[in-house]
């Protein structure tokens, strides 16, 4: 492959597309607006000669703090083609940890949205580094001493266009090994480390994945996940060099209501938008009469015989197709119907995704390609082909990449878009990149004859019973997580003589069952202490867990009152539970159910 850049892309894609309708799409003042490929282009360069202006230059660490929105990416597109080095920040972070971040990775400037601009102008002042605070809104709330809207850089930008007549070569003079980006780890464990990631390294990841999903114009996304984040924003440099139309999504909570607004043909996310839109649909099947019921699951039946052929890539018999094509229009088309009816494929990332929920979705004609990465390989390693799904794996190596399973069962892969090293961290990078340029990803898995990958668990976070037995912790909690009386699932047990399970209840559904009993109590505090209501949910707890060997199973279910969320810090931004950070929230609850001895293991074990 030859050695390309993000800003070749960038150029590339604007005179390539130029007669598309939008480049990007989002919601102001309850309309979608869109922002075409030259008004990309003129703004980019408006804003990146802005930043010239300021007296930044090449190499520098320019910082964006905010919500998805267009702005981040012109913002993005700017620092790039200035050949500064850009460094995203989750806008959920604290005070404290965006502090740490602009310290550590020594930004002169920030680019960020008002709701941001308290937390930067807090730490601004403990930052000698930390010259320029640009706002991307010009509202009254946005004018502060410190602070400069983005529309005042971008006139800057403008009023100097003169002084710059060959910005466009010197922004292509930006060699392949620069560093485009440093993004820091939000991590399930310790301190964050800024991955130093170059434009080769992201850019042959674009190429890779471009050769694997079919995607091009005429097709519209929605955005949901977080700039921020690796994954999403090597996605949006994939769609827009292949002439996807992306709209960003105002916020995850939004998504039903903008997949009505957008109908895009693809929508990329996270395993937890899938289990919540199968849970909804199981709950509205089960909620139903019985004659609703009874259709639901005959189609659902009907449509994962056919989906077990059709993967298999077997003949389907004339009378399965036939029940399909019935289970479609009674079940399916409705399901369709309410992602806006014109996907082609999603694609799901950055966890596993229960198997049976694909298939679900398959069968609904609503295929999801799972693939598998993270963010010091720029991020994608593996990708499922559309048209030869793997249920229960995350794919095949993209083009490039070589997998190898070591010894302990740790997948390592090598190629172009493994990352330069952890920023500053030497010894951090010595042992997460080897001397033969192996990443050690920390995940444990397999790969079969096809050269398909399968994730069995995190390596620091497998399990190991005070009996020596090592448990893998996320299956069983998708497991779980199925049953429409539990919203969220964390099973702890290292080093413990047994295994227990924190659940967060679908409260919804659980007051409403407790209401049909005529159960009075004052809160949910008080629901979930009802021996009635522990009963319920440890039956349901245990009957989707009926395939486990005992010493995985847990023996004790530990009702949680609050869902964890990413603001008190027990997920990442792309919803992965933070093991370490629950444990130590609930720790209490935890001993004193261990304390408490073993009530349910005699039943399990007989």
């Amino acid at each position: 492959m030859t050695k390309g850049t993000l800003n070749q892309l960038f150029f590339t894609t604007v005179d390539r597309h130029a007669s598309l309708p939008a480049a990007f799409r989002s919601k102001v003042g309850g309309a979608w607006v869109s922002i075409t490929h030259r008004e990309t282009l003129d703004r980019v360069r408006a804003i990146s000669l802005g930043l010239r202006e300021l007296g930044i230059n090449p190499g520098d660490k320019v910082a964006i703090v905010s919500e998805n929105r267009p702005e981040w990416t012109l913002a993005d597109y700017a620092c790039l083609c200035s050949r500064a080095t850009d460094v995203p920040i989750y806008p959920t972070l604290t005070v404290k940890q965006t502090e740490y971040i602009l310290r550590d990775s020594e930004s002169v400037a920030v680019f960020c949205s008002t709701t941001q601009l308290d937390k930067v102008l807090e730490v601004k002042g403990a930052l000698p580094g930390l010259k320029d605070v640009i706002v991307f809104d010009s509202g009254p709330a946005a004018q502060r001493p410190g602070a400069m809207a983005l529309a005042q850089l971008e006139a800057k930008g403008r009023s100097a266009a003169a002084k710059y007549p060959d910005w466009k070569s010197d922004a292509l003079k930006v060699k392949p090994e620069d560093l485009a980006t440093l993004i820091y780890t939000s991590g399930t464990t310790g301190e964050p480390k800024g991955v130093m990631l170059s434009h080769y390294n992201i850019w042959s990841n674009v190429q890779a994945c471009l050769q694997m999903i079919p995607i091009g114009g005429g097709d519209e996304c929605l955005s949901m996940l977080p700039l921020s984040h690796s994954y999403e924003r090597m996605v949006d440099y994939t769609l827009f060099q292949a002439g996807v139309i992306i709209n960003f999504a105002e916020s995850f909570d939004t998504v039903a209501a903008n997949l009505q607004e957008v109908k895009p043909t693809v929508v990329l996310s996270v395993p937890r938008l899938y289990e919540k839109v199968y849970a909804r649909v199981l709950e509205n099947a089960l909620s139903g009469s019985a004659i609703k019921r009874g259709i639901f699951f005959w189609a659902k039946r009907a449509g994962e015989q056919w989906a077990t052929l059709a993967l298999a890539g077997l003949p389907v018999p004339g009378g399965l197709a036939l029940k399909k094509k019935i289970a479609d229009r009674l079940v399916f088309a409705k399901l369709q119907a309410r992602t806006g009816g014109r996907i082609r494929f999603f694609v799901s990332g950055s966890a596993p995704l229960s198997a049976d929920i694909a298939k679900f979705f398959y069968s609904a004609g609503l295929p999801v390609i799972e693939g598998y990465g993270l963010t010091e390989s720029s991020p994608v390693l593996t990708l499922n082909p559309l048209d030869r799904i793997k249920l229960g794996t995350v794919g095949r190596a993209i083009p490039g990449v070589e997998l190898m399973i070591a010894s302990d069962g740790e997948i390592l892969a090598r190629g172009p878009n493994i990352m330069q090293g952890y920023y500053k961290l030497p010894d951090a990078t010595r042992e997460t990149v080897d001397t033969e340029g192996w990443l050690h990803t920390g995940d444990i898995g397999e790969l079969d004859s096809d050269g398909y990958l399968k994730i069995t668990d995190r390596k620091k976070e497998l399990i190991k019973t005070a009996g020596g037995k090592y448990i893998a912790p996320q299956p069983i909690e998708g497991m779980v997580k199925r049953s429409k009386f539990v919203t969220n699932a964390v099973l702890y047990g290292d080093r413990r003589k047994f295994a227990l399970i924190l659940v967060v209840p679908n409260f919804d559904n659980l007051e409403r069952w407790a209401r049909e009993r005529n159960l009075s109590y004052g809160s949910r505090a008080e629901l979930i202490e009802m021996p009635d209501v522990k009963a319920k949910v440890e039956r349901e707890v245990m009957d989707s867990l009926h395939d486990l060997a005992k010493f995985e199973t847990p023996k004790k279910v530990v009702l949680l009152e609050n869902d964890f969320t990413i603001e008190s810090g027990e997920l990442t931004p792309t919803l992965k539970v933070k093991r370490r950070v629950i444990e130590k929230n609930y720790k209490d609850q935890i001993d004193a159910a261990y304390a408490a001895g073993d009530p349910m293991a005699a039943a399990i074990e007989g």
